[in-house]
């Protein structure tokens, strides 16, 4: 693994290929450190989390904000539900009319608590990634009106610490509303997206006063002079993106290092949060971790929750990078950071370009080979005998890795110390002797979805039920309030997971708009998301002027039969859609309408409901039985 013994320093010394680095504070420090942080949202991301049982909800969170036990972490920022489709599925409004006001709808707020619980101290942060259509009158881009949007967002502030006593620390909004509003003490992102506002912000001081951190989206580790010139807190405040496997465990540990080394970011956010949505979505398998199975209580802790560790558990926020951070030799970087106090922490990666890529910026080419480094301590930390050792090696030949290990204490010899640096590997040198490996007994083990599901929609308007469904929402009408208990309204296309071949599949259905109105029940569905409007499977769709269509795409091009079925809007219908080998059959009130309608492919996927369009409709019973 690592040499560092007294004589192996002595011989580097005297003899041997290695390389010096510095780490001294008589210089000064860097900048401050902000901490790293999890995004829980931009599409439903942490949807089916709140659906696993008791102890598996609890460990899970455990592992991702427990302090020394886990990923660790400092930051959770959330989205503000904008009932739209963000890009794995969508999250509730607490505004979806202009008097509507209902902050108990979806889960960020319960995981913005639970996060509380575990660690006081971590910042929250909010962003929309959609709006309901009321703003912007339903016809124009809501950021077109920028005073609406403000008071939305700081209604979404008001509901957070008046329902749920949540503290907000940053948003993404304009700083005189919150100022009118009391919010003096939160701070404004801007604009999590490129670097071009800090071009604006150099000529506007008005604006420059207003933002406290350059947020900043998938910078590849990269700044820029105007970003550097504002002097604000500089955040990579989206990342990773990337699949949670050991490529993505490289591509975290190298940026969450070289964000700073190369980009003076003190910051950096993953997204997403957890991989707590249906793995076929978009970005599937993205995250620190996967908890996509509630009916089994099956989860994975994959290797980025123990490259998260390697900084989160040995340095806080308003700790301080030392300026003596830097590029290995021979590739891979290392950055150090102390509390001002005597702490130092020195997080080393070794990278290689092969096994490091996130799936987004490109990575430019850059050489990894194993490397003799010798630290030389010098300033407050001179005097220091001995050092804390954590040790990661992702194997990418044996596939046997070592993950956030607990090594003998490096002896620190006249201060310094040696390393054998291999590739690939994530060393935490520090004197902060409370970092733990946390554990729980295996999760039960992955199992298909129930072969039998259903669901009669029955929710109260304050409370959070948990549902495989992922279910859109619309704003309710006083007559609608006492409905809901029986059925749910909803535009557009909602899925639920069932990979089996045969099946059928049933819901009480009511096309709510008269003429051009209509519905649909599906199976086999190939794809959701937002690249649902590509989907391909059995598409079985009733409509308000009289006829029915069978599809074998959501789009409706690709006919497999057609008729009249003597439906209207107003009115309820069950429908019934079976699917066996080859051939899809289908009942409208437990009638047959139609029968042996040929379907190649997709021979499986999800089971689905929908309207036309982005027209509403209602649904009742919804009932899966597979084979």
């Amino acid at each position: 693994m690592h040499t560092h013994s007294l004589l192996f320093i002595i011989f580097c010394i005297v003899g041997c290929s290695a390389e010096f680095y510095v780490i001294d504070d008589r210089i000064g420090l860097g900048r401050e450190f902000d901490g790293i942080g999890g995004l829980s949202g931009g599409g439903a991301t942490s949807r089916l989390l709140v659906n696993y049982e008791e102890p598996y909800r609890s460990q899970i969170l455990d592992f991702l904000f427990k302090p020394n036990f886990g990923a660790s972490l400092h930051i959770l920022k959330v989205e503000i539900g904008g009932d739209a489709q963000t890009t794995d599925g969508t999250e509730p409004s607490h505004m979806r009319c202009k008097d509507d006001g209902n902050f108990f709808r979806g889960y960020e707020w319960w995981l913005m608590k639970e996060a509380k619980k575990r660690n006081p101290n971590i910042k929250l942060i909010g962003l929309p990634w959609a709006f309901p259509g009321w703003i912007g009158a339903g016809t124009q881009w809501p950021y077109f009106f920028p005073n609406i949007t403000a008071d939305y967002v700081v209604t979404w502030i008001n509901g957070a610490k008046q329902h749920h006593n949540l503290d907000i620390d940053y948003i993404g909004v304009l700083r005189d509303a919150l100022d009118r509003a009391g919010y003096t003490n939160i701070g404004i992102i801007a604009a999590d997206g490129d670097w071009s506002v800090a071009a604006a912000m150099l000529e506007d001081p008005y604006l420059n006063d207003a933002v406290e951190v350059l947020g900043v989206h998938y910078p590849g580790t990269i700044t820029v002079k105007e970003a550097l010139l504002t002097e604000k807190k500089l955040w990579s405040s989206e990342d990773y993106s990337t699949f949670n496997d050991d490529i993505g465990a490289g591509c975290w540990a190298r940026i969450l290092n070289q964000n700073y080394v190369n980009g003076r970011m003190t910051s950096t956010i993953s997204w997403n949060l957890i991989a707590s949505y249906y793995e076929n979505l978009s970005f599937g398998g993205d995250g620190l971790m996967t908890a996509d199975e509630p009916w089994s209580g099956h989860y994975v802790v994959q290797s980025p929750i123990w490259m998260t560790a390697h900084t989160t558990q040995f340095a806080q926020p308003g700790w301080f990078y030392l300026q003596t951070v830097g590029k290995l030799t021979h590739g891979g970087s290392y950055v150090a950071l102390t509390d001002r106090k005597g702490n130092l922490t020195i997080v080393i990666e070794t990278m290689t370009h092969k096994h490091s890529q996130c799936i987004r910026p490109p990575l430019p080419h850059f050489d990894v080979s194993p490397q003799i480094a010798v630290f030389q301590l010098k300033g407050s930390f001179a005097h220091l005998t001995d050092l804390q050792v954590w040790y990661s090696k992702l194997d990418f030949e044996t596939k046997n890795d070592t993950l956030f290990q607990r090594s003998s204490p490096i002896e620190v010899y006249d201060g310094l110390f040696a390393l054998k640096l291999d590739v690939d590997e994530v060393y935490t040198i520090t004197t902060v002797n409370t970092g733990q490996k946390g554990s729980y007994p295996d999760p039960p083990k992955s199992c298909l979805f129930p072969k039998n599901y259903s669901d009669d929609f029955t929710i109260t308007l304050h409370s959070l039920k948990p549902r495989i469904l992922l279910i859109k929402p619309v704003c309710l009408s006083t007559s609608e309030i006492a409905q809901i208990m029986a059925r749910m309204r909803l535009p557009y296309d909602r899925w639920s997971p069932n990979d089996r071949t045969d099946l059928s599949v049933s819901c009480d259905v009511l096309i709510e708009t008269p003429a051009t109105g209509g519905v649909f029940l599906a199976a086999r569905v190939d794809q959701g998301g937002e690249s649902v409007r590509e989907a391909k499977g059995v598409f079985y769709w009733i409509y308000a002027n009289g006829t029915y269509k069978v599809t074998n795409d959501i789009g409706g091009q690709r006919v497999l039969a057609e008729g009249q079925s003597g439906t209207r809007e107003g009115v309820w219908y069950t429908l019934t859609l079976s699917v066996k080998g080859y051939f899809a059959t289908g009942m409208l009130n437990g009638y047959l309408l139609w029968k042996n309608a040929v379907v190649v492919e997709p021979k499986n996927g999800w089971v689905a409901l929908g309207t036309l369009s982005f027209e509403y409709a209602q649904f009742d019973n919804f009932k899966v039985n597979a084979e």
